[in-house]
């Protein structure tokens, strides 16, 4: 795997192994910091379920100002320090090793400015973090991704993308577009 644009272009990733690991393609990674475009500078953002990091530093890669990967996972977190490492990222980073749903219940309203979620399909994380989004927005922008066949209620949807079986949904907390 490898940081698709900016800074670190190129520039490979080690990657975490195993069944039920399904990273983020290189394809719908690209698309989603496409998407986000200028949002990215200057950002604090949250990479949730945050695996090997990948999703997190490409956004470092592309103009953010702080990563927080949170990851629950023994493994994912040495692969995510090991790639911080690699790209001598350590000071605008911050690695938290808790469940992902467990932080930001915790969180404080709006204390990141884009929350990047990718939690495991077909286990209800996608509907199970919008929940809890909407009873507390700890960032000013959540998007996920998801399975398709994961929908999302329309009225807390604020856009979609979809490329294949996955789906790039924004989500608001209230049902109005932020």
């Amino acid at each position: 795997m490898r940081i698709i644009a900016g800074t670190w272009k190129g520039r490979r990733l080690a990657t975490v192994r195993g069944r039920g690991v399904r990273p983020t393609t290189d394809r719908v990674r690209e698309a989603w910091m496409s998407i986000l475009g200028d949002r990215l500078r200057g950002a604090d953002v949250a990479d949730l379920f945050a695996g090997s990091g990948a999703l997190g530093l490409e956004a470092m890669s592309r103009g953010a100002a702080h990563v927080t990967f949170v990851e629950r996972s023994h493994r994912a977190v040495r692969t995510i320090e090991r790639n911080i490492r690699t790209l001598g990222a350590r000071a605008a980073t911050t690695v938290i090793r808790i469940d992902a749903l467990s932080h930001i219940r915790n969180t404080a309203a709006d204390h990141y400015d884009l929350a990047l979620a990718d939690p495991p399909y077909e286990h209800g994380y996608a509907l199970r973090l919008l929940a809890a989004y909407r009873q507390a927005p700890f960032a000013r922008e959540l998007w996920i991704e998801h399975d398709v066949r994961e929908a999302l209620p329309p009225e807390a949807v604020a856009e979609q993308r979809r490329y294949g079986d996955t789906a790039l949904t924004r989500v608001t907390c209230t049902g109005d577009d932020p």
